[in-house]
């Protein structure tokens, strides 16, 4: 490995503190230090870093500047290697101040300069979410999408970081070659800010395409909002941040297959005071169509899956499944949900036929429907 970190590398040693002679009056040999990129090299790629090595001695600083700003960078746990966290910026100049000390604490001094090569062309994240600020569910992903469809992906999702002030863990998952999506491998924890930063500035997406910029987004979580609709008792649970409430609810009659609620870990993804909605395939003066408003309407999936209250036939909340495939609820129920509902809130639909898992292409955020095995499978770096 240490072959391979010299490659190329310059070994400039600068100026020296007096030294401090070995056992029988033998000085000790000064620590050598190899910087790669080496000295005055120009057109460096980018996504190759900076890597600094030391023979005879250990590394007591490492800084690498370019305009001024500090390159941030890990040593090796024994001190003798060092190499930048994330990848350069394109067609820009940087500077290297390397000091080491030998066995006898004599100190060595190293400075060195190289620029990078112009990116001729560029990769850009074209959207995420959530919004800047946003606050959220315990269920929410972080959906990232690029402009270029990404062939190294192992080299972008590597430069993909989240934090979060409990430090919850989690994995990408690639859903195309444009779009990768961050879910945890357990809810989010509830109040707490979450930091996304895209350090794609010379990351090598395709051959000779390389990230432009580097992109922050920070958004919080709110409540802690898991429901569980079961459609056998024809209730659901409410646990607003441990405080639950039950409503009675009547979910999708079952009939057809549209007409079936999906079982399966929901996410909600809007909400609206009133929404018109039309039964699908079907016209009218067709057997079973309808076209109707309903109120208070959290939409759950990209098919037309709502929590929302119920037009009419109040007396199957409770007792029987009748609605079109959403899940229905009382006026009170319903008012109670819809005020408390934020994207990335968690319904669990229980008990029917039609899962939501056979339906993660064409279904919209059903990220939760992939069990965690499955999830860890789709990220390039497993």
């Amino acid at each position: 490995m240490m072959a391979a970190l010299l490659a190329g590398a310059s070994a400039c040693s600068g100026n020296s503190e007096a030294g401090t002679n070995g056992e029988g009056g033998t000085k000790a040999p000064d620590a050598q230090v190899r910087v790669t990129p080496a000295n005055g090299t120009g057109s460096v790629r980018p996504d190759q870093g900076v890597s600094v090595a030391s023979s005879g001695g250990k590394l007591e600083q490492v800084t690498v500047a370019q305009g001024g700003k500090a390159v941030p960078g890990d040593f090796t746990p024994d001190h003798t290697q060092w190499k930048t966290k994330w990848t350069l910026q394109p067609g820009a100049s940087y500077t290297v101040n390397v000091t080491a000390k030998n066995a006898k604490g004599k100190t060595t001094t190293t400075t060195s300069k190289f620029s990078t090569q112009k990116a001729t062309q560029t990769f850009k994240i074209t959207d995420i979410t959530p919004q800047p600020g946003e606050k959220v569910g315990v269920g929410m992903p972080i959906i990232v999408t690029f402009d270029k469809p990404i062939a190294n992906k192992a080299n972008v999702e590597r430069a993909l970081e989240v934090k979060s002030d409990k430090g919850d863990t989690g994995v990408w998952h690639w859903m195309s070659s444009q779009q990768v999506v961050f879910r945890t491998e357990k809810f989010w924890g509830s109040h707490q800010n979450v930091t996304f930063t895209a350090h794609l500035s010379g990351v090598r997406g395709l051959k000779g395409v390389y990230g432009k910029t580097d992109t922050t987004r920070a958004f919080k979580i709110g409540a802690s909002n898991v429901t569980v609709a079961n459609s056998k008792t024809h209730y659901m649970k409410v646990n607003h941040d441990g405080v639950i409430k039950k409503f009675p609810i009547s979910t999708g009659v079952g009939t057809t297959t549209e007409y079936t609620t999906t079982s399966g870990l929901h996410i909600t993804q809007e909400k609206s005071e009133s929404v018109t909605m039309e039964s699908p395939n079907r016209k009218k003066g067709d057997p079973g169509y309808y076209k109707e408003v309903v109120n208070l309407a959290v939409r759950i999936t990209n098919k037309g899956e709502y929590v929302h209250q119920s037009v009419g036939e109040y007396d199957a909340l409770g007792n029987r499944n009748a609605s079109h495939g959403c899940v229905r609820t009382s006026p009170t129920g319903a008012r109670y949900f819809y005020n408390i509902a934020q994207r990335g809130d968690i319904v669990n639909v229980t008990g029917t036929s039609r899962k939501l898992a056979n339906e993660t292409d064409s279904n919209g955020w059903v990220f939760w429907a992939l069990s965690w095995d499955n999830w860890v499978k789709g990220s390039a770096l497993h």
